[in-house]
């Protein structure tokens, strides 16, 4: 290969912010606040208006070169690298862990002048089932793991079940959660029930980062995704996450917008900043730079770090390595020669 421009001066590398610890969520948590009703009767989602702004990224925006690469390495920091399959193994979830922790090959990073810089992946998601595995595997890594809970994907068990495997997760070690909300609270309107259920998930969570799936395909409407996004912040979540990836429809552009422009109206309102975390379906190097461009320009450089962006992928991953790789050698491979797990 041939060595490309050193990466590291561009504004979206792959680097770390200065003195953050990767794996140690620097952002002070969301406390929440209590359920204000009259906010949520104010929630309007413009769907012609959505639409146009979200065709605008992909038509008016675009990075080539040694500026797409940067923000395809930015990218992988962002990813929290999933298995959520019935065949999932341990063997399967340890060899996930060790391609989170060298994400892109060596001499791939050699040639974009990156091989000082240490890059991984945001984070392991894995069910409860292999929690412990995933913490064993990363030890020393700071990697975080974090577990679906609640009943994943559909979150119809008993709420005492799901408030068990939360604390049977953290005790595992799990640094993060990822819940699922019970979508008939959204359709039926009974935001109480939806608020009363997160805040049980955050207390049962401790000192593990909440992240809060909405199942935005189940819930029929933006503006259903916009007023559920409201609630969950009140009641604490640390991140919004689009999708279980089980659903029919999964992330999208149009739901991006939704929830990110809530997240910005709710940092206005309270001066907390809270995570955005798209998944199901992104699977192309391409599309994720799309997110990217939206979560800069709607919310700002700091939503662009892992502390507060987070893509649910699995393939996603080998994608932009094919890209990377094409960039410093002019020539695209096969995807069986960049493995994920």
């Amino acid at each position: 290969m041939e060595a490309g421009t050193n990466l590291k001066a561009l504004p979206a590398s792959g680097a770390l912010p200065a003195g953050a610890a990767h794996g140690r969520n620097t952002v002070p948590r969301n406390e929440g606040l209590a359920l204000d009703l009259g906010l949520l009767a104010d929630v309007r989602v413009n769907l012609s208006a959505t639409e146009r702004r979200v065709a605008s990224i992909t038509g008016r925006r675009a990075v080539k070169k040694d500026a797409q690469a940067a923000w395809l390495l930015k990218a992988v920091t962002c990813i929290d690298l999933t298995t959520l399959n019935g065949d999932d193994t341990p063997e399967r979830v340890k060899r996930l862990c060790a391609k989170a922790k060298a994400p892109v090959r060596a001499d791939i990073l050699d040639a974009l002048g990156m091989s000082a810089t240490r890059i991984t992946t945001g984070a392991i998601c894995v069910y409860h089932r292999y929690v412990a595995t995933a913490v064993e595997a990363l030890a020393g890594s700071g990697i975080p793991v974090a577990a679906v809970s609640t009943g994943f994907p559909a979150g119809l068990v008993p709420h005492d079940v799901k408030l068990r495997e939360i604390e049977a997760s953290v005790a595992d070690g799990a640094a993060e959660i990822d819940i699922v909300i019970t979508r008939e609270h959204v359709l039926t309107g009974n935001w109480q029930a939806l608020y009363d259920e997160m805040r049980d998930f955050r207390a049962a969570c401790g000192d593990a980062h909440v992240k809060a799936i909405l199942a935005t395909g189940d819930l029929k409407t933006l503006r259903n995704v916009a007023r559920a996004s409201l609630v969950c912040m009140m009641a604490g979540a640390d991140f919004i996450k689009t999708s279980t990836g089980k659903e029919g429809v999964n992330a999208t552009l149009a739901v991006t917008l939704a929830m990110i422009r809530t997240i910005r109206a709710y940092e206005e309102l309270t001066g907390i900043r809270v995570g955005y975390k798209p998944a199901g379906g992104i699977s192309a190097a391409k599309d994720v730079l799309a997110y990217q461009f939206l979560m800069k320009e709607e919310l700002g450089r700091p939503w662009l770090e892992p502390e507060l962006f987070r893509i649910g992928a699995s393939s996603l991953l080998a994608d932009i390595e094919r890209q990377l790789e094409h960039h410093v050698t002019g020539r695209y491979s096969a995807f069986n020669r960049h493995p994920v797990g």
